[in-house]
């Protein structure tokens, strides 16, 4: 294997008619999205046997295209169709992730503006194992901010939005942590940088509003609700660092790992609790439903 080569898990692609086997080459040096980034994507999951609300997520990345003003033209019936058969050609006990794509092909005079007209797309599904909890996420606060809709097409799930994130976690991880806490422009809680964030606090859950800062996730409005409809208190509000370093229970959500707790917070530790567990719970009852 050459340097530059990287070995990646199991993956088939739909490019341009056709399903392609591996790391599919679907843009040049000159593509839009890969030298100026207008790109969008969504992510579902495939375990277990079951895809829990793949039709939200393929639903999504029509919208965030509109969003990022690339043209959304797969209609949402061809992207459930596509997926479910690139499925079938994983095996019956595989774990994947589902990935639709947008980019601009090209833009305008080769400039920054690029052209609708020239939006690309392609949906790739690849092997990659759930994480088993509970785990052991470390957070801590991050330097890093998430920008507001002044600075960032922060209404889309873009590509370009994804670097800051990278950055957050690399400087979280040389202090030797798993993941950071990024806060608004104002210093509220927003998000982790791959994951909306819950916490417990006599018995009540608390998760950031959403304040157009970051994506209020598909998993994050699923969970959100079956806890609702369990009985449990759940309040989205504006909530500071300080209010999360004294909760009881802290714990995550997202597409990649569904609910996972988190089990240290700066140099305090916590403890697996029972609202978390409640929430994966449910959250997989209803995946199997």
């Amino acid at each position: 294997m050459r340097s530059h080569e990287i070995a990646y898990s199991p993956s088939w692609t739909f490019f341009e008619g056709e399903w392609h086997e591996g790391n599919v080459k679907i843009m040049g040096v000159r593509t839009q999205g890969a030298w100026l980034g207008a790109t969008v994507f969504d992510g579902a999951r495939a375990f277990e046997g079951v895809t829990p609300d793949l039709d939200l997520h393929m639903k999504r990345v029509n919208r965030s295209a509109t969003a990022m003003k690339l043209k959304p033209v797969v209609e949402h019936d061809q992207w459930m169709e596509l997926a479910r058969e690139g499925i079938g050609r994983f095996g019956p006990d595989a774990e994947l992730y589902i990935r639709p794509m947008y980019w601009a092909q090209s833009g305008i005079g080769g400039g920054v503006r690029f052209d609708p007209e020239t939006t690309g797309w392609a949906l790739c599904i690849h092997e990659a194992p759930m994480p088993k909890p509970p785990g052991q996420a470390a957070i801590t606060l991050s330097p890093y901010r998430r920008p507001t809709k002044e600075c960032a097409p922060v209404e889309a799930k873009a590509g370009c939005l994804y670097p800051n994130n990278s950055h957050a976690i690399i400087e979280a991880e040389s202090r030797g942590f798993t993941n950071a806490v990024l806060r608004d422009m104002l210093g509220n809680v927003a998000e982790t940088a791959n994951s909306n964030i819950f916490m417990v606090k006599d018995g009540v859950v608390y998760t950031p509003v959403p304040n157009g800062t970051f994506l209020a996730g598909v998993t994050r409005s699923r969970v959100i609700g079956l806890l609702r409809d369990s009985g449990q208190q759940v309040v989205e509000t504006v909530m500071s660092y300080a209010q999360l370093l004294e909760a009881d229970e802290i714990f995550t959500c997202g597409n990649f790992a569904k609910v996972s707790p988190v089990r240290r917070i700066e140099d305090r530790e916590l403890q697996p609790g029972p609202v978390a567990a409640k929430a994966r719970e449910l959250y997989w009852d209803f995946a199997h439903a």
